[in-house]
């Protein structure tokens, strides 16, 4: 399974993420990227490269890792890869880095088997990372725009759509709290800097993201139903599968992080999610096995994976504000799932 980045499907996304309005304010400037291996840091870093002037830091622990997803552009001006733990300070860096413009700090553990096998890992990388982060633009005087999650909000109660003021209620007597309230600190964390240091925050706040950059080892459902497809087998359902999620693209997800970035207010958070994506789980699955003509199976999961689940069973988030500053996204379930296996196979 391997992302072929010249392909007409990816070359069309990463065109639609550059049609966002306003992109030409960041010809020019810089980025600092963590996490940049990732899902979503691999796609942002190719639409940024994308546009031939934009300094890109990528920062990740494993310069072997980043050779395989971003080595295209190892020998490029605009690129350099720095690698890095961000539970460190980013002082050691300094000498690599001249001004920056924007900070970005997506490197996180965002999959079920990670949280229930280093929860501890978990809360320092969100914590350390965004807590470094802040710093290092509070010394450059950069933009952070901060990735939050669907998860920060908790259990749903009744029916609710989750909009930006829901304060939300957690579980704390399970190590799986270490995601979601790692992730709650650091938005508090990005709060307080913009409050007592005056740095400029912008927070978007992602539900469930799937598409083609994703990493083999992403244990999220939605990811293991892309590989059945992609492998042609029969889709493993490891629930009844009625979890009603918002679900968002990885290209939409990307695009909305850039228009916030560039018509988003200071300290006020965005739901990034697409109304036209928010499906149970089973549909998911269903969507999966019919791209192949497969059936969907039940099965059990291990008792390592049942404690990384999240006990949520609804969580669709109301992109309203989202659309009040102008962003509307491309992609429908159907059409994201097909790209993101065609992508892959």
């Amino acid at each position: 399974m391997a992302l072929n980045k010249q392909h007409k499907l990816y070359q069309e996304d990463i065109a639609n993420i550059l049609s966002v309005k306003g992109i030409e304010q960041i010809h020019n400037k810089s980025f600092l990227i963590t996490g940049a291996t990732g899902l979503i840091g691999v796609h942002l870093i190719d639409a940024l490269m994308a546009l031939g002037d934009v300094r890109v830091f990528a920062v990740g622990r494993s310069k072997e890792k980043a050779k395989e997803r971003l080595g295209e552009y190892f020998d490029h001006p605009c690129f350099q890869f720095l690698e890095h733990d961000i539970t460190m300070p980013f002082s050691t860096l300094n000498s690599q880095l001249s001004t920056l413009d924007y900070i970005i700090p997506l490197a996180s553990n965002t999959h079920p088997l990670a949280y229930s096998q280093f929860p501890i890992e978990t809360i320092l990388i969100n914590t350390k990372g965004a807590e470094h982060a802040l710093q290092l633009a509070e010394q450059y005087g950069a933009t952070v725009l901060y990735p939050s999650t669907v998860e920060v909000y908790g259990n749903a109660k009744g029916e609710d759509e989750f909009v930006e003021d829901y304060t939300g209620t957690l579980n704390l007597s399970n190590a799986r709290s270490c995601y979601p309230e790692s992730k709650r600190t650091c938005e508090a964390l990005c709060q307080s800097y913009l409050a007592e240091r005056g740095v400029q925050v912008k927070i978007v706040r992602l539900s469930r993201v799937f598409g083609p950059t994703m990493l083999l080892s992403d244990t999220k459902a939605s990811s293991q139903f892309i590989r059945n497809a992609i492998a042609g087998e029969d889709i493993v359902l490891k629930s009844r599968g009625e979890q009603f999620f918002s679900y968002t693209y990885v290209a939409d997800a990307v695009a909305a992080m850039l228009h916030v970035l560039l018509h988003g207010e200071i300290g006020v958070p965005y739901n990034i999610s697409n109304p036209d994506c928010d499906v149970r789980l089973r549909d998911f699955a269903a969507c999966c096995a019919a791209y192949n003509g497969k059936q969907v199976v039940f099965n059990l999961p291990s008792d390592i994976e049942s404690r990384g689940f999240s006990i949520a069973t609804r969580a669709i988030l109301d992109s309203s504000r989202l659309r009040g500053i102008g962003f509307f996204p491309h992609y429908k379930i159907d059409d994201a799932i097909c790209r993101t296996i065609e992508l892959l196979k």
